[in-house]
């Protein structure tokens, strides 16, 4: 399922207050690579790396299922990860649309022209899913 997925909704915590935020985002083994820009999120999984990553397949209201990636960020800065920073970019290509979101967004909100995008993993350490499915018969 989270090889299928390209959005879903990225946990971080911060002085015991949660934050979650939509993310679109493509996975690989145990990690999901996601394009961003600097705010509030980055500053929170800096100073706390440990994430979630959750993502929903919905049919209807009884046929669903749902799966919770816990890990722990890890920026893909250059030159240190240039590598990866070049794999994640690839990674992400293949989905439509996929730098507008983040940048689109911070453009909006900054004075600044240049908007310097970011790429992170989440390291995947454990993951666990739900999954509902329709009665048949009666």
């Amino acid at each position: 399922m989270l090889s299928r997925a390209s959005f879903g909704r990225l946990g971080c915590a911060l002085d015991n207050q949660p934050y979650v935020v939509p993310i679109g985002f493509a996975s690989e083994g145990n990690d999901i690579f996601v394009l961003s820009t600097f705010g509030q999120k980055i500053e929170w999984m800096r100073a706390n790396p440990k994430v979630c990553v959750q993502i929903d397949e919905i049919q209807s209201g009884t046929e669903w299922a749902s799966v919770i990636a816990t890990g722990h960020y890890e920026e893909l800065r250059e030159p240190q990860f240039t590598d990866e920073r070049n794999h994640a970019r690839k990674l992400l290509e293949k989905r439509h649309g996929w730098w507008q979101a983040p940048l689109a967004e911070r453009q909006l909100k900054s004075d600044d022209d240049l908007v310097i995008p970011l790429f992170f993993r989440i390291r995947i350490d454990s993951m666990t899913g739900l999954r509902a499915v329709p009665k048949t018969g009666s």
